[in-house]
């Protein structure tokens, strides 16, 4: 009995080192192990953000999305057949690299799936520079990115023909049960899980947190 009781103490005294040195590190803004994984790729992230978008844009969002997209695992295939990091699909990589041809690599490498993940959110950017307004470029850009720009353009003309003003998101948002053969749920849900990646991550692109 005088054993178990010891045996119970111990125990109790090494969780509790353990506990304090987990804390230590949060305190310090040290990412555990599991959240140190997603730093993997940070500098792949930066540098075609840099190249893409230029210096200010916030990297980060890339970061957050190829979360949502495959919560960053290099061998992810949906069943549309969309594969890597950011879930391409063999189409929209031919498009990309007839119009980016320095993307060269294998598209199942990191580097490049990430790179041409990057450049094609720069296609939409662009595609949509005329059809929206400033301050909802990013949602639009990624919501197309899931969707396609086709089904975002039909929700505009929707909205257009509701008299919702076509180049704000809300209008979209509102009108999207309404929009044909979109899945707007799966959409919508992709936005906001993207956006809730970001918040879980410190100005270093740290995931400090669970989203």
């Amino acid at each position: 009995m005088e054993w178990n009781i010891i045996a119970l103490n111990f125990v109790y005294a090494t969780l509790g080192v353990v506990l304090m040195f987990l804390s230590y590190r949060v305190m310090l803004g040290i990412a555990t192990p599991a959240f140190a994984q997603t730093e993997r790729y940070d500098d792949t992230f930066r540098k075609y953000s840099k190249r893409y978008f230029g210096p200010l844009f916030d990297w980060r969002l890339f970061k957050a999305q190829a979360m949502a997209e495959s919560n960053l695992q290099t061998t992810a295939r949906s069943w549309a057949g969309a594969r890597g990091i950011m879930q391409l699909m063999p189409t929209t990589l031919h498009e990309i690299r007839s119009k980016n041809p320095e993307i060269i690599g294998r598209w199942d490498r990191p580097e490049w799936n990430i790179a041409a993940g990057i450049a094609y959110s720069r296609q939409l950017w662009d595609g949509w520079t005329n059809d929206s307004v400033v301050d909802h470029l990013r949602e639009f850009m990624l919501a197309s990115y899931n969707a396609g720009r086709l089904t975002l353009r039909r929700a505009q003309q929707v909205a257009k023909d509701r008299s919702l003003d076509p180049t704000r998101w809300p209008s979209i948002e509102k009108v999207a049960p309404n929009v044909p053969r979109w899945r707007y749920d799966e959409t919508l849900s992709y936005l906001g899980r993207i956006l809730s990646n970001l918040s879980a991550m410190d100005a270093h692109g740290r995931v400090t947190h669970r989203p």
